[in-house]
């Protein structure tokens, strides 16, 4: 009876120790995992405020040479305004399905108005021939590149994470301990998918 009961206890300890011990894997693991999917937004954050800060210069250069465009100069300052608000709250919680909708959301628009501003600027050589605007075009098409290879590192990054989580036995332990799923960051649509075409 007493080497049952020993019996008993030692199996016990057993699964206690087994179960903890997935229990601390599991969360060092998501631990991991969240943590890449944070660095690799903070890299899509270093060139979205890349990408907006060449728009005002942008637009300063514009503005010289299309004087009668004013709406679409304002347009696309409206829709950078909206880009950063978006994605100061994205960096503040990445992952997050609202904040990763918004700026998706607004990124779109701001690159639509770009798109519309190079559209109308073929109609002005001068400004077309002017050397700060080819510098500032060509710094901005290389930023798109960088966000894009930046979204596909996030995306990744999130699909990793919520794999592992949803995965037995991180399935288990995951909700106890708040990891949730976390979103990536999509293009909000056609227009977003492409690179504004930049031809100066």
């Amino acid at each position: 009876m007493v080497i049952s009961l020993v019996v008993i206890v030692v199996i016990l300890a057993i699964l206690v120790f087994v179960v903890a011990f997935t229990a601390w894997s599991v969360y060092n693991g998501l631990v991991r995992l969240r943590n890449g999917y944070k660095n690799a937004f903070a890299q899509i954050d270093v060139q979205l405020t890349r990408r907006h800060d060449l728009i005002p210069n942008l637009v300063e250069t514009a503005k010289a040479y299309m004087a009668h465009e004013r709406g679409t100069l304002e347009a696309v300052i409206q829709a950078r305004n909206s880009a950063i608000t978006a994605r100061t709250a994205a960096t503040s919680n990445p992952g997050d399905p609202q904040a990763m909708s918004q700026l998706a959301a607004s990124e779109g628009a701001l690159t639509g108005a770009l798109s519309k501003l190079f559209a109308l600027s073929e109609a002005y050589p001068d400004l077309k021939a002017n050397q700060n605007m080819m510098q500032l075009s060509e710094t901005l098409t290389s930023t798109e590149n960088k966000v894009a290879f930046a979204r596909q590192a996030y995306n990744d990054a999130i699909m990793n994470y919520n794999n592992r989580r949803e995965v037995f036995p991180a399935a288990l332990f995951a909700g106890m301990f708040g990891f949730t799923a976390a979103a990536p960051l999509e293009a909000a649509g056609p227009e977003v998918r492409e690179v504004p075409r930049v031809q100066f």
